[in-house]
């Protein structure tokens, strides 16, 4: 790990065992197949793919949520505790998730006030009226109002709810924050006050975060780095601009051709069918069912995550071919 590093993740998997029916036969899935990752301190990767692609599944491991069943997790220079030791709990204080729902991740029951400080509880970080001054200006820092946090959560808007999530990840000083879809729960109108927020507290905190999204638009707005992920494994990685201007890999051009561009005409690339199903992944490339690019070596031979000129890496058999023009 080079001295910048925040956080490494090498070659992570993740896989769960599925019954089919009450009494159907149990069948291995891989959610995530060897995914590795760093982000530096103060930076932001967005990690981005369709549903159901691994990208939560590689957050919760990022995070010691889940333990992988295959590679390795170090934050600030060090490995990956074993969950629920106390070493654990001291790392996942400088480590926190911002939640896709902010409803469901708040209790109903409690005040505002006292979400903010539970991390500081469970921690025994400060007294009570220590505590109380931080959950003030917690509430400041996201744009809240100090009265706002006797309130209960039913009583704020989603986006206010989210502003709450937000003061609650903060309250342990983070030097990471992990953010799982956080804008997709709330109104296009919100979102873009959420995301401005994100970049305003990282610039005046230090922190990297990871930032989770289906949403490319979202993750060129707040990302120094871009990671695509497709059926559990990253398939092209860059700075925004250089996959946003140039994609080499076929399924970062059809996500590329989804985002309008007002007053400029393009055409949309259109992938046919669904992603396979992980409990029967497609032999060699896991996207070559659905490329039209797809070569007898795509549907043989799995392409590595491979440098592909200046900050890029791509795993595809074929990346300077010409652009889709239409997916088969």
């Amino acid at each position: 790990m080079r001295d910048a590093e925040l956080l490494e993740a090498k070659d992570l998997v993740r896989r769960y065992s599925m019954r089919q029916g009450l009494l159907g036969r149990i069948t291995e899935v891989t959610a995530v197949a060897g995914v590795s990752l760093a982000l530096e301190r103060g930076r932001t990767l967005g990690l981005v793919g369709e549903s159901g692609c691994g990208k939560s599944t590689t957050g919760r491991m990022v995070l010691g949520l889940e333990v992988p069943d295959a590679g390795s997790v170090s934050f600030q220079g060090k490995p990956m505790p074993k969950p629920g030791t106390p070493a654990w709990r001291a790392m996942r204080a400088r480590m926190q998730m911002v939640f896709q729902d902010p409803l469901g991740a708040l209790d109903r029951r409690m005040t505002i006030a006292e979400q903010i400080a539970e991390p500081l509880v469970i921690h025994a970080i400060g007294s009570a009226s220590e505590r109380a001054a931080r959950v003030e200006s917690l509430l400041r820092d996201v744009g809240l109002r100090a009265d706002q946090g006797g309130r209960y959560p039913h009583e704020l808007s989603g986006g206010q709810r989210q502003r709450v999530v937000l003061a609650r990840a903060l309250a342990t000083e983070p030097a990471l924050l992990v953010c799982d879809e956080p804008i997709s729960a709330l109104d296009i109108s919100i979102q873009a006050q959420v995301m401005n927020l994100l970049v305003e507290l990282q610039a005046a905190r230090g922190m990297a975060i990871l930032f989770i999204s289906h949403d490319l638009r979202a993750v060129r707005q707040v990302s120094d780095r871009v990671a695509v992920m497709y059926l559990g494994t990253i398939v092209e990685e860059g700075s925004p601009d250089a996959l946003l201007h140039d994609p080499r890999h076929p399924y970062t051009r059809a996500l590329v051709s989804a985002i309008p561009h007002p007053g400029k005409q393009g055409e949309r690339i259109v992938l046919q069918g669904d992603p396979p199903n992980p409990a029967a992944r497609p032999t060699g490339c896991a996207f070559h069912p659905r490329c039209p690019l797809a070569s007898v070596q795509c549907r043989s031979e799995t392409p590595t995550l491979r440098d592909d000129g200046a900050d890029r890496r791509v795993a595809c058999h074929h990346p300077h071919a010409s652009p889709i023009a239409e997916a088969a």
